[in-house]
């Protein structure tokens, strides 16, 4: 065990773990190399030492692979294709590579999802999250670079965090419906354990409760073209006059599944959605939603990473949001 009188230095690991001090310098730099009973052992170490701290506050500029992971959902989404090409354009200014994955397509019949090979410094300087939903557990190895969670965010998982004033977001939609007239406000929401969906049914909830309202109906979508379509004949079932929906794939799929239905947007139901995503401007009726800077947050997402070594690694930036009106909400 270190002295408490300094920090833990590499040299105690090397002794907790019984091993070299090379040795635990490859369980950090290439940890494939490292046999599995040596790595478990400095992974142990580690933890016993408080030596992670230490590690996560290496420089990424001193970068052995030039390359930072994104961890990416769903790569179809339209959504994420902005936000990835401010993390490009910030990295690249700085000499490193965006690699991206798309966490869909990793086999998750493993506990670790198949993602812990991608996970150390053997083959990123640094990984940005997008997927909230993410096993915490993943992260938690002295051999994964410094992390930063971008747009939705999970709790358990360390480092620094970008996102979006979510609640705001919701807010100003519901309030926007409410100005309108209207009074039976459905909330068409993301999936319910997802941090977006937690966050933006805050927002809903303090928008109506000003006005001692709750939603006519809470159904949960999937945040898809499909799940917005599907769910039409529940919101007709539900009878609203508006409906917030939790982003612009599920508003425009829910335009979709009303206008086979017979209905009109906005002349029989008022749709506001979230993201402003560029098909919302061109949807059949183009969208109101909620605009978030989706580049801004890319960039900075990379800066933050970048400047891990002397910032606040559990750091908190939230930025601001607006509400974009076109033609898709109208007066009672």
């Amino acid at each position: 065990m270190s002295s408490p009188s300094r920090p833990p230095k590499i040299h105690d690991v090397a002794k907790r773990a019984g091993v070299s001090v090379a040795t635990v310098s490859r369980v950090f730099s290439n940890p494939d190399i490292v046999s599995e009973k040596s790595r478990k052992a400095v992974e142990k170490a580690v933890l016993e030492t408080g030596y992670t701290l230490n590690v996560l506050g290496r420089n990424l500029r001193q970068s052995q692979v030039g390359a930072v992971l994104a961890l990416v959902p769903n790569l179809a989404n339209p959504f994420f294709s902005e936000i990835l090409a401010g993390i490009s354009e910030v990295l690249r200014d700085a000499g490193l590579n965006l690699l991206v994955l798309d966490t869909r397509q990793v086999d998750r019949s493993s506990p670790t999802h198949g993602l812990r090979n991608y996970l150390n410094r053997s083959h990123a300087d640094g990984i940005i999250v997008l997927d909230g939903s993410l096993d915490p557990a993943l992260f938690q190895s002295p051999a994964c670079p410094p992390v930063v969670q971008a747009c939705e965010w999970n709790e358990g998982v360390p480092g620094a965090r970008v996102l979006a004033d979510n609640a705001e977001g919701a807010r100003l939609a519901v309030a926007h419906l409410l100005a309108l007239g209207h009074r039976r406000i459905l909330h068409l929401a993301g999936p319910r354990q997802n941090s977006l969906s937690v966050s933006r049914a805050e927002g809903v909830a303090a928008a109506l409760s000003c006005e001692g309202l709750e939603p006519v109906a809470v159904i949960e979508g999937a945040f898809t073209l499909r799940s917005g379509r599907e769910a039409a004949a529940a919101v007709i079932a539900a009878r609203p006059t508006a409906v917030f929906c939790d982003n612009d794939e599920m508003a425009i799929g829910l335009m979709a599944g009303l206008a086979e239905a017979g209905l009109s947007v906005p002349g029989d139901i008022s749709l506001v959605g979230f993201d402003n995503i560029e098909m919302a401007a061109y949807a059949p009726v183009p969208l109101t939603t909620v605009r978030q800077r989706r580049a801004v947050l890319g960039q900075e997402a990379a800066r933050l990473l970048l400047s891990q070594r002397d910032g606040d690694p559990s750091e908190t930036r939230v930025l601001p949001v607006e509400l974009c009106i076109r033609q898709s909400a109208r007066p009672v």
